[in-house]
């Protein structure tokens, strides 16, 4: 079955605007033959309006948000609400990211939250999971993923698949220079799919596109992407270089 070919790249609180503007240009320009991959940008909320401007009408290309609010709107200083994403141009949004997980202390509840704000926006969401270390060396992995996934997922019907994007995370590769093997990352990639299955369907699960998320780079990621149930890459430190990025589009 078909699956969509994305890469999208995560900023994080990185760049100036201007040089925001710099690195999406340059994307534009030196990815613009890959038109079976669908290319996203998430950068910071102030550049928002500007990089989804930049963007408009590029074909398969999109700009998303690293977060929303649980809350559509009210008295929450500093909070973004998803519609006032959508109002800017922003079609994604991130949810669940392993470092909001850990820096933020985000619950199972609070992402369901989110995830409602979200598609209740028309934003299409990259729902983000993984283990850290110490539940891989436990070999706990398997069980944290599961966990992670069924407490969210479970929550919603099987038409807001058409809405969702997945992105694994192993923690214990973001960051560090280390990154899962090939074999890694298809053993649990298949593991989320099986465990797709079980919350909606087996068709279902074959349409989802499951994105890497633990520091694929230039030099890897035509392996990564060989694999049969790894769809793309959620790239973080290689996002910011638009060569590395570029060539990591092009790695299909």
């Amino acid at each position: 079955m078909n699956r969509k070919k994305i890469v999208a790249g995560n900023w994080k609180m990185n760049t100036s605007l201007t040089e925001a503007e710099s690195l999406v240009n340059a994307i534009k320009v030196n990815s613009s033959a890959a038109t079976e991959v669908v290319r996203m940008v998430f950068p910071p909320f102030p550049f928002l309006h500007t990089i989804c401007d930049l963007i408009d009408g590029e074909q398969e290309f999109y700009c998303g948000a690293q977060n929303c609010s649980r809350h559509d709107k009210g008295a929450y200083t500093g909070e973004v609400s998803a519609s006032m994403l959508r109002s800017v141009g922003a079609t994604h949004v991130l949810v669940g990211h392993s470092e909001r997980r850990t820096y933020f202390q985000e619950t199972g509840t609070e992402l369901v939250e989110k995830i409602d704000q979200a598609l209740r926006s028309d934003l299409t969401v990259l729902f983000c999971f993984g283990e850290q270390l110490a539940e891989r060396k436990a070999g706990k992995h398997f069980e944290t993923v599961q966990t992670q996934l069924k407490e969210v997922l479970s929550q919603f019907p099987k038409s807001s698949l058409n809405n969702l994007i997945l992105a694994y995370e192993p923690v214990w590769a973001i960051g560090t220079g280390e990154t899962a093997s090939p074999q890694q990352a298809q053993e649990m990639h298949a593991y989320v799919r099986k465990v797709v299955s079980e919350i909606f369907s087996e068709p279902m699960a074959q349409t989802i596109s499951i994105l890497y998320g633990g520091s694929c780079n230039a030099q890897n990621a035509r392996e990564l992407f060989s694999c049969a149930d790894v769809d793309g890459g959620l790239i973080g430190g290689a996002s910011l270089k638009a060569d590395d990025f570029c060539k990591i589009i092009n790695a299909f």
